[in-house]
């Protein structure tokens, strides 16, 4: 009988099982090694398809990026919308990640996903008559506000215990020792509202673009 055969090795096979070590053991855990092992190949096999680790980092890294809707941006929609709607996609696509948001915070590289977002959040915001200094200024900001948003909860940080927080030391927190059981609400309604004054802030300094 027939012994099964193992799945092929694919650069999208390597990517997906490297994702899930990072989003199951942070950064620190992927290396060419430990990879080979959860692939149940040899560590060389990987070199068909990925010269170095940074090259396989770059693939997770673009393949989250990937899943973050650009479609607000194909036309029609007004600046301010889409910015609401992408920051939001891409929040969401950061979120399910959060261990490889360090790794893209360092920009988009060589990525083509990464890259073709820069294109369409630039050119978005330059058609709707921003000049392409402040584009990109806003794309930056933009970047900078979801991947911290992304990178861990803020909820989450503060500990159930009530005692921890004694009155005499915080008198401001005698509440805070509920905030975990409320991680969801509290971190998506941040989100929210820093994206909302984000955009809204950026309206004002839209108009004294304009001419009288």
């Amino acid at each position: 009988m027939a012994r099964p055969r193992k799945p092929l090795l694919s650069r999208d096979r390597i990517i997906a099982t490297a994702l899930a070590l990072v989003d199951a053991e942070g950064l620190q855990a992927l290396s060419t090694r430990r990879l080979a092992s959860e692939l149940g190949v040899s560590g060389p096999s990987l070199y068909n398809h990925f010269t170095v680790k940074d090259e396989i980092l770059d693939a997770v890294a673009d393949t989250v990026v990937g899943q973050v809707d650009l479609s607000m941006f194909d036309g029609g929609t007004d600046w301010r919308a889409a910015l609401l709607a992408w920051g939001r996609s891409y929040r969401a696509a950061l979120a399910a990640h959060p261990n490889i948001v360090p790794f893209l915070a360092q920009g988009p590289g060589r990525r083509p996903a990464g890259l073709r977002m820069a294109d369409a959040v630039f050119g978005a915001m330059v058609d709707a008559g921003w000049p392409p200094a402040q584009a990109t200024r806003i794309g930056a900001l933009m970047r900078y506000f979801v991947a911290g948003s992304a990178l861990g909860s803020f909820a989450r940080g503060f500990v159930d215990d009530a005692a921890a927080y004694d009155p005499a030391d915080y008198p401001h927190l005698g509440q805070a020792h509920l905030l975990a059981e409320h991680q969801q609400q509290v971190d998506e309604g941040a989100f929210e509202a820093g994206l909302t004054a984000l955009v809204d802030g950026l309206a004002l300094q839209y108009e004294e673009l304009r001419p009288v």
